[in-house]
């Protein structure tokens, strides 16, 4: 499938900022199931600092907002070839061991609620297990915006029964490693048929299965990453992944604006039911 992307976020301050500075995670790769055919990041109220790979293999910029701005908009947009891969990734590729995606973060940390979630998985292989560990969680937390927010853990939200996909990635990560598994936190977009505009990019998991690799799983969807999918960044939690982080010094109030397309090009094809994805 051939998808267009448009990912554009603005801040806006109620005074001049003295100093900010921001972690763009933006920019997918060529990986498997995906080929960047084009893509650019276009920054208006700072400047690129430096661009690197980060540990977990995520394309970042660095920007320092110019000094007195009130007003910062990044752009990032491009062409992606994807294919369904039923899910799955395949091998460990990284700067990082596979044992490091068994380590617990505060946003994933098991509490008494997910370990009897994954307790709950049930099935004769691991693979079975994390599907019907996706089925459970989508069930068990109501995709509803506003119910929760970026420092939400995985326990806070499966104790409140609903959240954004970013909450059904934590819990499906965290329950995962309780049971063995290495997991990560997969950021990055998802075609919804009928509605090219959206207010926030996508969050999904990743499981790393014997005999398999990396599988992906969407608890918010109930589905494994298809075509519709594009990933971008990976992590061991949002904070990892997140596609704008940082810092900004001074007594500003800010407002955020983001929007997101993504389209299909050429061929039409229906999927049928409207997808879930993230408020943050």
């Amino acid at each position: 499938m051939h998808l267009k992307i448009s990912h554009t976020t603005e801040y806006h301050y109620d005074e001049p900022v003295p100093y900010a500075l921001q972690r763009l995670r933006l920019t997918p790769t060529t990986q498997p199931g995906q080929r960047v055919l084009n893509w650019r990041t276009l920054v208006e109220g700072a400047v690129v600092e430096v661009s690197y790979d980060d540990h977990f293999g995520n394309r970042t910029h660095l920007v320092n907002v110019d000094a007195d701005r009130t007003t910062l908009r990044i752009e990032a947009s491009g062409e992606v070839d994807t294919e369904d891969r039923a899910g799955v990734f395949g091998a460990h590729q990284s700067y990082v061991p596979l044992w490091l995606y068994a380590r617990e973060t505060p946003l994933s940390e098991a509490g008494k609620l997910v370990r009897e979630l994954a307790k709950s998985a049930e099935g004769a292989t691991d693979l079975e297990r994390m599907h019907a560990l996706m089925g459970t969680i989508h069930e068990a937390v109501a995709y509803e915006p506003g119910e929760t927010h970026a420092g939400t853990t995985a326990e806070e939200a499966l104790e409140r029964g609903k959240g954004v996909c970013q909450d059904h990635a934590h819990i499906l990560v965290s329950a995962a490693r309780t049971l063995g598994l290495p997991a990560r936190y997969v950021s990055g977009y998802l075609l919804t048929e009928g509605h090219p505009e959206q207010t926030a990019s996508h969050a999904w998991a990743d499981v790393h299965l014997p005999g398999l690799g990396w599988v992906g799983f969407d608890p918010a969807n109930k589905i494994c990453p298809d075509e519709r999918y594009v990933r971008v960044a990976t992590g061991l939690c949002y904070r990892d992944a997140a596609p704008i982080s940082g810092l900004v010094h001074g007594v500003a109030s800010e407002t955020l604006k983001v929007t997101v397309t993504v389209e299909r090009q050429g061929q039409t094809q229906s999927h049928g039911e409207q997808s879930q994805r993230q408020s943050q």
